[in-house]
């Protein structure tokens, strides 16, 4: 559904509680199937979104958070599991002549074409908020190309050839982010996390201006990006963070999102940060009850803060943790 998204930000600042947790793998145990068996499904996403949005308030629909998507398209080996997020294992770039051969596959190859149907077919069936596709960040998706912890030594050594690896790796989230918006989403949830490794210098150089090529690419009044970093140096490369210019940013419960809010300028909101392993996945009621209500207190007097997990909440959740959650957001 078609809607002027920077008014929803606005009336979204005006609600009393608002919350949105980056929720859908946990579907899985209300539909009785494996997380194999919903990724490579248009149909079991869909039908994974829609249970998640019956069954909760959130002010938005999301879609999965799989970050091997975009690496597989390219070409990344990826390890499934019943019950677990898939994983790129093993890289595929190491030497700027590789780098140099890397070709860029089209925006809907492989399994990156299941998410954007599972979007298409949301749109006709989710009306009642927005809809957000998961997408990874440049950085991140350069990163799984080359070797996650090789990536942090590129920098240093091989820098010419780390740039063309993220040119590349721009270049077709570009193009998977114009497909989502085709297809109807409302806009992205942008997931960097490799970046929260980085120093501010190598974020400035290495992150920022390919995540803000994305941006300026897609954004508009109709398309809003949300830039997710989970790392705990966000605070310390927050200038650098804003530099990307996403009307959202979301953050990883390794901050205090108290000083995040402190630091984000009162026109760009800011989400956060229950945290997902330890308070959705392994917590208790009453647990994350507190945890909810302590940030709240924190955080719920700026009109620009809305009420979030710190990441993506994992496939084996408690249901009843997820519930608590909302109950402690003030949706009864």
């Amino acid at each position: 559904m078609k809607m002027n998204m920077y008014k929803w930000l606005e009336d979204a600042a005006s609600l009393p509680v608002k919350a949105m947790p980056i929720l859908s793998f946990p579907a899985v145990q209300l539909i009785g199937i494996s997380v194999k068996e919903l990724i490579a499904s248009s149909d079991n996403q869909v039908k994974a979104m829609k249970i998640v949005a019956d069954k909760t308030p959130s002010i938005a629909s999301v879609s999965l958070m799989d970050l091997s998507v975009e690496a597989e398209c390219f070409g990344s080996k990826v390890v499934f599991h019943d019950d677990e997020v898939p994983a790129v294992v093993d890289e595929i770039v190491t030497s700027e002549e590789e780098a140099k051969a890397l070709v860029v596959p089209p925006a809907d190859s492989k399994r990156a074409g299941i998410c954007i149907e599972a979007i298409a077919k949301a749109t006709q069936l989710i009306t009642d908020r927005p809809i957000f596709a998961g997408v990874i960040g440049s950085f991140s998706l350069a990163g799984r190309l080359v070797g996650v912890t090789d990536a942090m030594v590129y920098c240093y050594d091989e820098p010419d050839m780390m740039k063309i690896v993220l040119e590349k790796s721009t270049q077709f989230l570009i193009e998977y982010c114009k497909k989502f918006k085709q297809a109807g989403a409302n806009g992205v949830v942008i997931a960097e996390p490799l970046t929260g490794l980085l120093s501010p210098a190598f974020a400035e150089e290495f992150s920022t201006p390919y995540l803000k090529a994305i941006v300026d690419a897609v954004q508009d009044e109709d398309f809003l990006v949300i830039y997710h970093n989970c790392g705990n140096t966000a605070l310390r490369i927050i200038d650098t963070i804003l530099e990307v210019g996403a009307k959202v940013y979301h953050f990883g419960n390794a901050v205090d999102m108290e000083q995040v809010m402190k630091a984000v300028p009162e026109n760009v909101v800011a989400m956060g940060n229950i945290d997902p392993a330890g308070q959705f996945r392994n917590g208790t009621v009453e647990s994350i009850t507190k945890a909810t209500e302590e940030l709240l207190e924190k955080c719920g007097k700026y009109n620009n803060f809305i009420l979030s997990s710190g990441c993506d909440i994992p496939p084996l959740a408690k249901w009843e943790n997820i519930d608590a959650f909302f109950k402690a957001a003030g949706h009864k």
